[in-house]
């Protein structure tokens, strides 16, 4: 056991100048959690997520994904941009109504969180190795079988809310999360209570109600998981529920009232990108792959590719068309048969659903 007292007040200040917002510690035991995991699996509501299940174990039982693992500590970072105004939630739901206007998630506005969440957490380690000589250990944030949602529970980060993310009641769940798996001892932080009470305001706003059970998400219907892990075509059923989100969906989010408590970054890196926001569905159709490439470099947007991508903009034209008429509505059929003869079956699938609808 190391003397943690002063050790943990160290990482805590070491952090805060990493930009992380809070750190916490957890022990090795998610023993309550494996079987609600598993039966997750069971149900099928991992979708094609199939990495979810390739690992045996090894999600919910740290020291078989590490072995000598004693304790994880967990990080959270907060990803609101460092300009985003007061009343960011408000804006972000009047975006919804503005059909020609594509969306893109907050947190894939700017760099890929992966690499710098993953780097600041090794230079976290580093920080902790000068201090107390060579230790093991590994970083992740959202790269590996990591069960981090039930690790930041249990290390007091927050509590999981009905939308299946992470809460605090300071912070509201607008943050990344990242852990390290070390070789020593470490008292656990303690864990806090369910704030969520009543509420069901992000089961009520899902638009493909993808929230089957508090805390419980079905992926294969969450636009999430529609338009950045899905790899083939979108289940027609959902197409017309998606609206004008092209990448990710922030609903259940922006209508949680602890978000109001949401804190902003103080990672440039998190900045929004201007190509990406506010932008018109007909002028992204536009881009092909040599500028999506340009535009979306080092940002998560990038994993979906050109082709995802097109297909992502496809329906929530066809979305827009729906409610379009005259000039507005002749624009976007243009742009659409632009795409109609494209290389790839799938955006010529999406296109021709997308031309169906007006």
């Amino acid at each position: 056991m190391v003397d943690d007292g002063q050790l943990m007040a160290q990482i805590g200040v070491w952090a805060r100048e990493l930009g992380f917002s809070q750190i916490g510690v957890s022990g090795v035991d998610l023993s309550l959690a494996e079987p609600r995991f598993l039966d997750w699996l069971a149900k099928g509501y991992h979708g094609s997520l199939h990495y979810m299940e390739q690992h045996g174990t090894k999600r919910t039982r740290p020291a078989e994904l590490l072995p000598g693992t004693l304790s994880v500590i967990t990080a959270r970072m907060p990803y609101l941009p460092r300009d985003a105004p007061s009343d960011w939630a408000a804006r972000e739901l009047q975006r919804l109504q503005r059909p020609q206007e594509g969306v893109v998630s907050l947190y894939a506005r700017g760099r890929d969180y992966h690499k710098v969440v993953r780097g600041r957490l090794n230079k976290l380690c580093e920080r902790i190795a000068e201090a107390i000589g060579p230790f093991g250990h590994r970083a992740f944030t959202d790269s590996a079988p990591v069960l981090e949602k039930e690790l930041a529970r249990l290390s007091g980060q927050g509590w999981q809310g009905r939308h299946g993310l992470v809460l605090s009641r300071d912070a509201g769940s607008m943050f990344f999360l990242g852990e390290i798996y070390v070789d020593f001892a470490l008292t656990p932080t303690a864990p806090v209570t369910d704030h969520c009470g009543t509420c069901t305001a992000c089961i009520d706003v899902c638009p493909t109600q993808a929230i089957v059970a508090p805390g419980v998400v079905d992926a294969r219907r969450c636009i999430s998981y529609l338009t950045i892990e899905n790899k083939g075509a979108i289940p027609e059923a959902l197409r017309a529920q998606m609206g004008n989100h092209i990448y990710g969906c922030d609903d259940c989010q922006t209508i949680c009232p602890w978000n109001k408590y949401a804190r902003k970054t103080e990672v440039a890196d998190f900045d929004e990108r201007s190509p990406l926001v506010g932008r018109q569905l007909v002028d992204l159709f536009l881009w092909d792959e040599e500028t999506f490439l340009r535009r979306t470099e080092g940002g998560p947007i990038r994993r979906i590719n050109h082709e995802r991508w097109l297909r992502n903009v496809a329906v929530a034209l066809g979305n827009a068309l729906r409610q379009a008429s005259g000039e507005e509505a002749q624009a976007i059929r243009t742009a659409l048969r632009a795409r109609r003869d494209h290389p790839s079956e799938l955006v010529r699938e999406h296109v021709a659903w997308a031309l169906q609808q007006g």
